[in-house]
């Protein structure tokens, strides 16, 4: 069957995901304010790509993408949950957060730290209310197991940690790609992975997938720092050059900008590599890495 363009799948698979995390907080019996902080930072938009990797690879496979539809929501809700407690002064004191004043500028600091606390423990929830008919009990043990290693301290928290740590310091290449590896890498890793776990994947794929998802994360991070200094706010939706103002090292600053976009091929050229090792239907996964090499926000 032949697959749908990736314009065609993003609108169709966005507009699914829109639905699924406005009912699911909806739904939730909690005090209305915190359900009210949780939706303003979830509904302010953002590329959705690590639901939309977990939707293509699931799609790679010939499977009802369908079925990871809660299992993504969790991805961004995770996702969010970093992003508003990123945005909090004690962090980068950010004011705006994909073009909107950030979380706590209209909430307050204690009414973000917990929407974010809320977003994190109910996307653990999500997985486990997944249909059996979708996952069985063993998939989503492994979905949980997987998504609290790439958030966590060997994940996401670590790299945050790191990269809080490198402040107003020369950090290496290797050090920068710790940072980038966990803070951004593993949980975008992760979002094949299970669509893959979905799939009922074999080990070499599960591992070739996983390869082609570890090129993948660094290249976004690396177009991410490109555009911090080429992009403009407008089209980002965040001040340009925090990444400078915070002291912060970039690829740019350690391979100059030239070397920062040839490094950024490589690991999408690496990345593409992979996929062709898969012998999956990847075109839609090829398009998403694509896009990645080029996107402007």
């Amino acid at each position: 069957m032949q697959q749908p363009s990736l314009p065609t799948f993003t609108k169709n698979h966005k507009e699914l995901l829109e639905n699924i995390l406005r009912e699911t907080v909806k739904r939730l019996n909690a005090p209305s304010i915190i359900k009210e902080s949780m939706l303003y930072s979830l509904e302010a938009g953002g590329k959705r790509i690590r639901p939309l990797l977990l939707f293509a690879t699931l799609e790679a496979f010939g499977q009802d993408t369908t079925k990871g539809l809660l299992t993504a929501a969790a991805i961004e809700m995770i996702h969010t949950y970093s992003l508003i407690h990123d945005d909090l002064p004690s962090m980068d004191n950010d004011d705006l957060r994909r073009g909107k004043p950030t979380n706590h500028k209209v909430f307050g600091d204690a009414f973000a730290i917990l929407a974010g606390d809320a977003l994190l423990t109910y996307s653990f929830q999500l997985i486990a209310e997944t249909p059996s008919n979708y996952a069985n009990a063993e998939t989503k043990l492994e979905l949980i197991k997987e998504m609290a290693k790439a958030a966590g301290a060997e994940g996401m928290v670590g790299g945050q940690v790191a990269d809080i740590s490198g402040e107003d310091k020369n950090l290496s290449l290797s050090e920068l790609e710790y940072i980038h590896i966990h803070k951004t890498g593993k949980l975008l890793q992760y979002s094949v992975i299970a669509g893959a776990l979905l799939a009922g994947a074999d080990e070499t794929k599960l591992k070739t997938l996983g390869e082609f998802a570890y090129h993948l994360g660094l290249a976004f991070q690396i177009r991410d720092d490109i555009l911090d200094l080429e992009g403009t706010e407008s089209i980002i939706g965040k001040p340009v050059g925090s990444d400078t103002s915070n002291h912060k090292s970039t690829y740019p600053s350690l391979l100059t900008l030239d070397g920062a976009k040839e490094a950024l091929h490589s690991h999408i050229e690496q990345a593409k590599a992979k996929l062709s090792e898969t012998g999956l239907n990847t075109m839609l996964l090829q398009e998403i890495t694509d896009l990645i090499e080029t996107r402007n926000h």
